[in-house]
């Protein structure tokens, strides 16, 4: 195992899950307006479906990808379309009391799992973990311990940033600073779209 590019993994995925991006900024949005509890379903989502993915990719799948690339356009326009919706209901968004019904509610296990694979960041941080750290160990073995980091950080940092949204609730006690902060938010996801039109 190359210790040293381990460590590179490290510190590069540590900077990938940290910083602002779709995932951080829907599960602040999310914490804030339905609370830590109701948000560990979308914590959940995103930790796990994006290790799949990682493992996926690492598995095989990214050739596909690559025979077919009419694919990865198709992924990166639904994932742009998904967003600009996503960005349009978190600006609508208001502060939900825990006894309050909310039909929409947080999102779900599996739609937070899904969204991974129309994430312009997380095939950013797929592609980068699978090509440039895939010297860590022989395969399949660097495979496993990129899933496996993958899971605790994404654990780590996706729980940092809805407990962040969570703790804001006793200071944005308003609807107007609640609508405001989504708004944001809002923009903030629309702005994370900037580097997919780059690159079109």
């Amino acid at each position: 195992m190359s210790h040293s590019l381990l460590i590179a993994f490290v510190m590069f995925a540590t900077v990938m899950f940290i910083t602002p991006g779709p995932n951080n900024i829907m599960l602040l949005s999310s914490g804030l307006t339905y609370g830590f509890r109701r948000t560990l379903p979308h914590v959940a989502g995103i930790t796990i479906g994006f290790a799949f993915m990682v493992g996926a990719v690492g598995a095989g799948l990214g050739t596909i990808f690559i025979a077919y690339p009419v694919l990865q356009t198709i992924l990166k326009y639904a994932g742009v379309a998904y967003l600009i919706y996503l960005a349009a209901v978190i600006a609508m968004s208001e502060p939900v009391a825990p006894e309050q019904d909310n039909r929409r509610g947080p999102m779900t296990f599996w739609g937070a799992a899904m969204f991974q694979w129309v994430n312009a960041k997380g095939w950013v941080m797929v592609i980068g973990t699978i090509t440039a750290y895939a010297a860590i160990a022989a395969y399949p073995w660097n495979i496993v311990i990129q899933v496996g980091l993958s899971l605790i950080l994404g654990v780590v940092s996706c729980t940092a940033w809805a407990l962040f949204g969570s703790a804001l609730r006793p200071v944005l006690t308003s609807r107007r600073l609640v609508r405001a902060f989504n708004i944001i938010m809002a923009l903030l996801l629309l702005a994370s779209l900037y580097p997919v039109f780059m690159d079109a």
